[in-house]
């Protein structure tokens, strides 16, 4: 393969991911919890860590705030994670995640982070584009913090366009609701998770054919070069113009999906920064996703993990 290209991550509405787990959830009585864990957390910050945990590099531009946004650029340092935190207005949030030893069920909860206002998205801007370069791939991922425009995802989609980077988008709700919707100029590649796929085509993804023929729907319209779209444990379909194809996942023990979509992404994009092709880059994300689910509380996949994932991973082509 050729020399890695320069990845970098967009991070708007980062998160100090706490998990911890008790005896059992029952409504009523205090709980008493174990004691917790605290990783960095957000779409693009780990989609970074999972770059690095797998052999690459990659910088992750994150928009933080007061004595919390503070703690996650510290847990980013101890990581050893190149991170170019912004200082924007309010106080970054946090995630929580709590697991039920007595079902092994995992309970999410996500709390909004603070408004945002316009001169900190005109401070992100300026900072995304001095540190966008040449020919490289930049990554946006997870949520839009509130307060900044509609247009956010568009005017950084613009921004890299012209540094002549491939632009990766992960998100949900508006932001994806937007991409769909009016896309400009394709993307390079835009992953969908099935849940999400289901609400935009407004049908279940029930089967391979119905991820792919939304797939072909987006690329046919513009909306990216490439689509991916998850099917949970079964693996992930991959849609291009001229080529299609569905990586069956391994089977492994899920103990937590906090972080899967982001490893898979962070896999996806090292392998095609490193001149990889289409399916042998979703076959290292199918992997990467898959070790991730397997470990602990909010901890990611490593390479030897990924790896042995990835052997047991098998491409079909469509």
């Amino acid at each position: 393969m050729r020399p890695q290209a320069d990845i970098l991550t967009i991070t708007l509405n980062p998160a100090v991911d706490v998990a911890t787990h008790v005896q059992a959830v029952i409504a009523g009585p205090k709980l008493r919890c174990a004691a917790p864990r605290y990783d960095p957390g957000g779409g693009g910050v780990n989609v970074t860590r999972a770059v690095q945990k797998l052999g690459g590099a990659a910088r992750a531009l994150v928009a933080v705030g007061g004595p919390m946004g503070q703690r996650l650029v510290n847990l980013l340092a101890a990581e050893g994670v190149p991170a170019l935190p912004i200082v924007v207005s309010g106080e970054t949030r946090q995630s929580f995640a709590v697991t039920d030893d007595a079902t092994g069920a995992q309970y999410r909860f996500g709390v909004p982070g603070e408004h945002l206002t316009a001169q900190d998205a005109d401070r992100l801007m300026t900072e995304i584009a001095a540190h966008t370069t040449l020919d490289s791939y930049v990554v946006i991922s997870g949520s839009v913090a509130p307060g900044l425009p509609e247009d956010m995802q568009s005017r950084i989609i613009a921004i890299a366009e012209e540094k002549n980077a491939r632009v990766v988008v992960d998100t949900s709700s508006r932001a994806l609701d937007r991409l769909i919707g009016a896309p400009t100029t394709p993307v390079y590649l835009l992953r969908v998770d099935q849940s999400e796929a289901a609400e935009a085509a407004k049908h279940p993804m029930d089967t391979v054919a119905d991820s792919v023929a939304f797939a072909a729907d987006l690329v046919a319209r513009g909306v990216a070069d490439m689509i991916v779209t998850g099917r949970g444990a079964e693996g992930s379909v991959l849609v291009s113009r001229d080529q299609r194809f569905f990586c069956h996942a391994p089977t492994v023990t899920v103990r937590s999906k906090i972080g899967a979509g982001d490893a898979f992404v962070g896999a996806m994009t090292l392998t095609l920064a490193r001149g990889g092709t289409a399916d042998e880059a979703l076959r290292w994300g199918v992997a990467a996703a898959s070790a991730t689910v397997s470990t602990e509380a909010t901890a990611l996949c490593d390479l030897p993990h990924a790896q042995a994932c990835y052997d047991q991973c098998r491409i079909e082509v469509l």
